[in-house]
């Protein structure tokens, strides 16, 4: 009797499919004079963070997906940043090209290029932050949190934003210099994770996995699971975006991107418990460190994979930026190009998604 495949072969094999459906959506896409054979044309500088919010980057490199999507035309150089407002700074100094960060990131690097910079061409995921403190540390409410040291992972980065907006909706001030009612302090997850088991640390607002992490490994208690704060629990957490001058220069290597994109999301809702596995190594080649089962388990029932940047949400996002003094203008119109993923979704036989008032 033949050996069963292992889990990532299994992964690899039913990520064809999608890849395939993805690949021949572009084929009706005009002006595809980037994916030819041959030598590669054109270098994408991708980055990504190795985060379970990063899913369907992590599955989309892993798997071969984006690659794939790509073609032989296009070689993908993927990097990873620690939080996404240094993959945007990567972005403003020409080092990359596109990449997976969270929507405040994305916000300022559009706000500070005067829309110059970047595009949001799609979504990637929704949902997956909390804050979680120390298990009898006493803090039961915001209230609590007064003279506490609690960690995001960079000022001005999603899960910062979104700690800094609950803070003053709760009376605390807060300031980027880590003054204020409640002492902010950046920190990257790793290293959150051993100050809040070391007890240096009352408190942190991050992402998945850690939020699960700082609970299952660091004994903490969930606050606030973001997702309270929202709607229906649907918040942006990662969005995919690309430099201007490659959607400008090279618009079918952004379409192939996006269908990249697309075949990861897709995967990894076809097939979770396999996208699980096969994630868990991804992070594991990234950081040399794989995750236990009940934090994946813990943490992705917490995770939506959605192409959909869900546009309407991010202008109350640029607004609680602006309300903690992180952003001067809210002003977003043109910060959605939802152009490559309508094309992408059309070829697929299905329905645009909208860009709300952020359109360009």
């Amino acid at each position: 009797m033949p050996p069963s495949p292992s889990a990532a072969a299994r992964a690899r094999f039913g990520a064809r499919g999608l890849l395939a459906a993805a690949v021949l959506a572009l084929a009706g896409c005009a002006g595809a004079a980037v994916g030819g054979t041959g030598a590669p044309q054109l270098t994408l500088r991708l980055g990504y963070l190795p985060n379970l919010t990063q899913a369907p980057a992590i599955a989309g490199v892993e798997n071969g997906l984006l690659q794939g999507a790509l073609g032989p035309g296009i070689r993908l150089a993927p990097q990873t940043f620690g939080a996404g407002p240094a993959a945007v700074e990567a972005l403003f100094g020409g080092a990359l090209d596109a990449a997976y960060v969270g929507p405040n990131p994305a916000i300022n690097g559009f706000i500070r290029s005067r829309g110059a910079a970047l595009r949001i061409v799609s979504g990637a995921t929704s949902g997956g932050a909390a804050l979680v403190v120390r298990t009898g540390a006493g803090i039961r409410s915001a209230a609590d949190l007064r003279g506490r040291r609690i960690a995001t992972p960079q000022l001005g980065n999603t899960q910062d934003v979104a700690l800094r907006s609950w803070l003053r909706d709760h009376g605390l001030r807060t300031d980027p210099q880590g003054g204020g009612d409640v002492r902010i302090v950046a920190s990257d997850n790793a290293t959150t994770l051993q100050l809040f088991e070391l007890g240096q640390l009352d408190g942190a607002w991050v992402p998945e996995p850690w939020a699960s992490r700082l609970v299952d490994e660091g004994h903490g208690t969930v606050l606030v699971d973001e997702a309270s704060l929202w709607p229906g629990g649907r918040f942006p957490t990662t969005e995919l975006v690309v430099a201007t001058d490659l959607l400008d220069r090279h618009p079918d290597a952004v379409r192939r991107l996006v269908a990249g994109n697309v075949a990861a999301v897709d995967w990894l809702n076809a097939q979770p418990d396999e996208a699980r596995t096969a994630v868990n190594e991804g992070l594991r080649r990234l950081t040399q460190s794989a995750l236990s089962a009940s934090v994946v388990a813990g943490a992705w029932g917490h995770l939506t994979f959605t192409v959909d940047p869900l546009p309407a949400l991010l202008q109350r996002q640029a607004d609680a930026a602006a309300a903690v003094g992180l952003l001067g203008t809210t002003d977003l119109r043109g910060i959605v190009d939802t152009g490559p993923l309508d094309s992408v979704l059309a070829g697929l036989g299905r329905p645009p998604v909208s860009a709300a008032e952020l359109g360009g």
